[in-house]
This record gives structure tokens, sequence and C-alpha cells, in this order.
């Protein structure tokens, strides 16, 4: 999938060389990123408990804030916080099982998964820091990134090729074309036009997304539990969203 993204990004990137050196460090650290962030996220999810791997995954929007506030010096009013906390509050509702414990990481998959939240925000705040880069340039370092990570584990894990049919081959490059590129620009995108705390909040949208449609096209049922989750993420994007429009009309 990946690769196939990233070879349409090959003319930009041979184009806009020169912005790639005088960026260099950064884009290398984006590429790692974003490669750790996919690679790590799948195994973990395959191999360990799924809302495990995704609760631990969804801490990522803690880690974005304590970096940008780090690396950016992004500061956060008290209201935002208030927010921020709510949004988190809402994340872990609608993930939280008690069978399964507190989420401290146990196996190689729950590190995996913790792997990944963390890369996940590193690549959020450089993609903020990145702003005067190209949208081109990021996506393309982004999806060569994911690629180049997968040939190392690959290689590690000295794993075959798999014997699948030309219809696989064919669904995974369509799906990298159209899926991924769409998803890798949307993100780039919106968190590089905003603060990360606020992109931090608007992502957690995605756990509301994957409710409904499993309530919508599967035998599934929102428990109170998810819809009380959903609720609060709602009500947090919709204050963070407030209060930098009340922060607009007063600067």
């Amino acid at each position: 999938m990946y690769l196939a993204a990233g070879a349409i990004a090959i003319p930009v990137l041979y184009k806009q060389y020169k912005s790639i050196h005088t960026h260099r460090a950064d884009l290398l650290a984006l590429a790692a990123a974003a490669g750790i962030t996919n690679v790590a996220f799948v195994v973990a999810l395959i191999d360990g408990e799924v809302m495990r791997v995704m609760l631990l995954f969804y801490l990522s929007p803690l880690w974005t804030v304590l970096l940008g506030r780090w690396w950016l010096g992004e500061q956060l009013s008290r209201s935002a916080i208030m927010m921020f906390a709510v949004a988190m509050t809402g994340s872990i509702i609608m993930l939280w099982n008690p069978e399964m414990g507190w989420p401290w990481p146990h196996g190689m998959a729950d590190w995996l998964a913790l792997m990944a939240s963390i890369a996940f925000s590193i690549n959020n705040v450089l993609a903020r820091k990145l702003g005067p880069v190209s949208m081109g340039v990021k996506t393309g370092v982004v999806w060569w990134g994911v690629v180049a990570t997968s040939l190392v584990v690959l290689l590690w894990q000295q794993t075959s090729v798999p014997d699948v049919a030309l219809s696989v081959w064919m669904g995974a490059a369509f799906l990298g074309l159209i899926g991924i590129s769409t998803m890798t620009i949307a993100v780039l995108y919106g968190v590089g036009k905003m603060p990360v705390y606020r992109s931090s909040v608007i992502m957690l949208f995605e756990l509301i997304v994957a409710a409904v449609a499993a309530w919508l096209l599967t035998d599934e049922v929102m428990s109170s539990q998810e819809w009380l989750g959903g609720v609060l993420i709602l009500a947090a994007a919709y204050g963070v969203a407030r209060t930098e429009i009340k922060e607009d009309e007063y600067d």
C-alpha cells in the first residue's frame, strides 16, 4: 500500500530536492516516526489484545501536547487544558474494559502499541514544525518512511514473500493510491495548520466514527459506555473550537 503511494511522490521529491536538503534532519525524523507508527501499530493489533492496544495507542494526544509544549513552545490556556482532559477521559471511557486491567504494557504487543503512540505524536509535532515544507514533500517522506521501516523489519525477521493472488496485490496498491494518500494528506495538512493540542482532540473523533460504523455496518450495538465517551469527545472538540474562536476575537 505505502509503496504504491510512495511511487506517485517520486517526481515531487525529485523536483524539491533543495527543500529536502534544507530540512534533512527533521524530514528523516518524520520518516522514521511515520514508519515506526504504522509498523508497530499493525503488528501490535495482530499479536496483541485489540482493546489494550487501542487504549495504549490513543494515549498519543497526551504525548503530542507534551511534545508540542517542549519543541514548539505552544502554551495551553486553562480552558484548553480542561477540554483536553475531557477528551482524554472520553477516549478512556470508550475503550476501557475492566477485564483487561490497567493498561500498563505487559507483553511485546503492548510495548509496540505504546511505541506507536509516542511515534505518532512525534509525527504530528514534526508535521507542525515543518510548516514551510510543501505537502508533497512531507507526504512522500512519510510514505517512504513506512516502506523503509517495513523492509527493515521484513529482512530482520527473514519473512518470505506471501503467496497470494494477484488481485490481493492489486487491491493493496489501489488502497494505497486512494486511501493511504488521502489519509496522509488530510492528517499532515490538518496538523500543520493548527496547534497540536487542538488537532489531538479532533483526531479522537476517529473512535466515534469506528463505533458508529460498527453499529451501522454490523450487528454490534453501541453501549452506554461508548455513547458517554463519544459525547465527551464531541463536547471537548466543540469546546476547543469555541476557545480558539474567542481567543481570535480577543486578539
